[in-house]
């Protein structure tokens, strides 16, 4: 192999932020330094951020990514399904979450023929997916059919060298704590630790979280810590997984942020998202943990009040581009 990863790099929604971001990283030359990309998307929708962000980048069309010559400029695998003049931008759009729908699945199909190592997807909008005909509830959800993951898998999410994994998502707090069950926080533990060794950690360091203030305080404000959460730490430990914990959420940061931690296993989803995007909202990433590739997203949307003005940073789809190209290297490094 050579040392760039093919990686296939997807435009995302076309009424987002997305296809602006993929066109200044290719332009910038940063796709083409950390991989060799393969974009995946509709040519003209790729030509008209170029416009949107008043930048050139050498580009053209294949049909088959065994056409795929770098030397060339950057090949996109075009789609020919969408028209920027029959699009809205920042307004939902059911036909473009079809076409999102067929770039996931194509990318996911490109993967296990080996024709690309992994991919990296600019924002996508899941309610225009799920107009536009996804069943599921997720691109995660979808992709695990795909691929028939049968483990644990979801969102995890980045920021610099730590992890976060979530054991509940998107629920109301008021249902956190009956959510919660001891085989439940170890499937995400197991997540957490088996996505940080994808990344090339030999004994990845995992720190749990509490639910209740002060770790329950010994049961008198809460038994979760006693009950649930110490259980699960203690077989994962059993299982030769180093979890630690559980630590109060006022700290465990603070004990993350200093190195403490390769990944921090939260109870809910704003204990690790309130941190991680106040220490660095324009950076964070997230891994499709538990898929069978490296599969890899900016953590934040499609931003659709800036949408087509062209002032997008792109800092955090690097990131995430850096990131698909180590845990594809470190992959094929250990097949």
């Amino acid at each position: 192999m050579n040392a760039k990863p093919v990686l296939g790099i997807l435009l995302g929604d076309s009424t987002g932020v997305g296809p602006e971001i993929v066109a200044k990283t290719a332009a910038s030359g940063f796709l083409s330094e950390h991989c060799r990309p393969i974009l995946i998307g509709d040519n003209r929708i790729f030509e008209n951020a170029l416009r949107m962000v008043n930048a050139a980048a050498p580009h053209y069309t294949i049909s088959e990514t065994s056409e795929a010559d770098w030397s060339k400029g950057i090949p996109v695998l075009d789609q020919k399904d969408q028209d920027p003049a029959e699009i809205e931008i920042g307004k939902i759009n059911a036909d473009c979450g079809k076409a999102v729908n067929r770039m996931i699945r194509l990318a996911c199909r490109l993967c296990q023929e080996g024709a690309i190592e992994g991919f990296v997807f600019a924002p996508f909008n899941k309610s225009a997916m799920i107009e536009g005909g996804c069943s599921f509830e997720s691109e995660h959800h979808l992709m695990a059919s795909i691929f028939g993951v049968t483990g644990p898998f979801g969102e995890i999410n980045v920021l610099g060298d730590l992890m976060t994994t979530r054991t509940t998502s998107h629920i109301p707090i008021s249902a956190v704590s009956e959510s919660l069950s001891v085989e439940r926080i170890l499937r995400a533990i197991l997540l957490s630790y088996q996505t940080v060794k994808n990344t090339g950690v030999e004994h990845p360091v995992l720190g749990v979280a509490a639910l209740n203030p002060h770790c329950g305080e010994n049961g008198r404000c809460g038994r979760e810590e006693l009950d649930i959460i110490g259980p699960a730490i203690e077989k994962a430990r059993e299982m030769g997984m180093d979890a630690q914990g559980p630590f109060s959420a006022d700290i465990l940061f603070i004990k993350a942020f200093r190195g403490d931690f390769h990944s921090v296993v939260t109870m809910y989803h704003d204990q690790g998202q309130i941190a991680l995007k106040l220490k660095g909202f324009d950076q964070g990433i997230t891994v499709a943990g538990g898929q069978p590739y490296p599969i890899v997203t900016c953590a934040h949307g499609t931003a659709y009040d800036i949408a087509g003005k062209g002032v997008v940073h792109t800092s955090a789809f690097e990131n995430a581009v850096k990131m698909a190209a180590k845990m594809a290297v470190h992959k094929y490094a250990n097949s």
